[in-house]
């Protein structure tokens, strides 16, 4: 069975990363991939690393924003070493075993930045959790394709071991475009409220509090049910 699991790659700048990548991702058994505003052109130094994985490579859709990319995800990982409040750092191993297991509620993505700079700032505020390989700290950046390739086998590994217990069917999940429209709804009513006053504490505020609904992996149900109560309390709140 494949699993909806995404690789989405931020503005991708090597030829022979995406093709390599390709060939990773085949050898997984893994397709669903999506290059957000990448700057290759020439993509034949990409087809001589993609031995025998040229469909794969030429099955990468495009996107011009993360949101695009994540927007019907029910879980979103980045890739990047930096710590941020309210956001889980796991390991490959744990990144790949989480993937599976929520992939049967709707498609889970990975997000890797780019070669040389990845993710931006708000990129990594953007994703749900991050993730980050334990290098040597003498040495501690990973090639992209490098990275696709150690992730793509951890997802792997977790597949050939759920295979063997399936899981009972799961109720479906709340999409990335549906939680971030509660957590928008959450910040109008809060700031409404006058719980927020100031813009960027205010932000900070509103994920600190938004954390724990996502960690706690909400349902299509459960995320309508919040949207339909906060809604209800924006009506009766005082015009500003």
């Amino acid at each position: 069975m494949v699993l909806p699991v995404r690789f989405v790659l931020m503005r991708p700048r090597n030829a022979e990363n995406l093709g390599a990548a390709a060939r990773a991702l085949k050898n997984c058994g893994l397709s669903d991939w999506v290059w957000v505003r990448p700057e290759v052109e020439d993509l034949e130094p990409a087809r001589r690393l993609a031995v025998h994985a040229g469909d794969v490579l030429d099955a990468a859709r495009r996107a011009d924003t993360l949101e695009e990319a994540v927007a019907d995800c029910v879980w979103v990982v980045g890739t990047s070493s930096r710590k941020v409040d309210g956001k889980r750092r796991l390991p490959p191993r744990a990144v790949g075993e989480e993937l599976v297991a929520r992939a049967p509620q709707g498609p889970v993505a990975l997000v890797f930045g780019d070669e040389r700079s990845g993710l931006t700032n708000a990129e990594v505020e953007r994703v749900h959790d991050l993730s980050a390989v334990p290098t040597a700290p003498e040495q501690p950046s990973i090639n992209l394709a490098q990275a696709v390739l150690l992730y793509a086998y951890e997802v792997r590994v977790a597949m050939l071991e759920a295979a063997a217990t399936p899981p009972g069917p799961l109720p479906a999940a709340a999409t990335d475009a549906e939680l971030a429209q509660v957590e928008s709804t959450l910040e109008s009513v809060l700031t409404t409220g006058g719980f927020l006053v100031d813009a960027q504490p205010g932000r900070t505020a509103v994920r600190d509090l938004f954390a724990p609904l996502r960690r706690s992996r909400l349902t299509r149900k459960e995320a309508r049910l919040w949207l339909a109560a906060l809604h209800s309390l924006r009506k009766r709140q005082p015009a500003p």
